[in-house]
Order: C-alpha cells, then structure tokens, then sequence
C-alpha cells in the first residue's frame, strides 16, 4: 500500500471523548480540536517517515520501519518504543495507551485510534 504523500485534515469524529479517555492535557486538547493538521508520509519500502504539522509551528516526526522496534512520540509528546506493523494494507501501532491504525482509503488517509472502547477516527484528503 501506497502511503506517501502530504494530506490535510478534513474531518474527524469523538475527538473530545477519545482525548479525555486518554488524559491528553487540556492545552494540547485545544490545541489539537478541528486544527488543519497536516500530515506528511514519506514511504520507501518498509521505511517510514510520518510528520504532523499543527498549526502554529509545532511538529511532530516519527521514523520507523514495518516490523522492526522504533522511538516513537505521542500527539502528547510522550516518547515510548514501539513495533510498528502492517496489517492488510494498514499501518498498526500500540501507543502506550492506545492502538493508532492508518489506511489510505479512496484517496484519503484515514486514521482510527482506539483506547478503552473509545473510537476516534481521522480523514484527510490528499493535497500533494
């Protein structure tokens, strides 16, 4: 599955219950409701690349490889390690305290996190 390329946020649905489930701080809460994220995947092979950029200058970058052990940081700025997978055509990950999947979906990067019963789920469309 082809992932590479730069998609900005269109929509999203149970932000608020998501971020409570997990215990993001109220600053970042804010920070992150209905913001244009823009997320940009460079993919070579099993390499990844994927940068968020918020509004406001803040970035996020994590670097991993499918099926090997890599740093990795939250929305929240937690580092932690973890194995990232694919699973039919899906980019999997365990966050500490929730599990992050990605799937291009007719075009579009949909991201679904899911902590304690709690779905939240992420579209973004394609710019580049």
């Amino acid at each position: 599955m082809a992932f590479a390329g730069k998609y900005e946020f269109e929509g999203d649905e149970n932000y608020d219950d998501f971020v409570k489930k997990i215990g993001l701080p109220s600053d970042k809460v804010e920070m992150g409701r209905n913001c244009k994220i823009v997320t940009e995947v460079a993919q070579n092979g099993n390499d990844f690349t994927w940068t968020q950029h918020f509004p406001g200058g803040h970035t996020t970058t994590n670097t991993f490889t499918i099926g090997k052990e890599a740093d990795m940081e939250t929305i929240g700025g937690k580092k932690f390690k973890a194995t990232v997978k694919m699973e039919d055509g899906k980019i999997v990950a365990d966050f500490p305290n929730y599990r992050h999947t990605a799937e291009i979906c007719g075009g579009k990067l949909v991201e679904i996190s899911t902590a304690s019963g709690v779905v939240y789920r992420r579209t973004s469309k394609r710019i580049a």
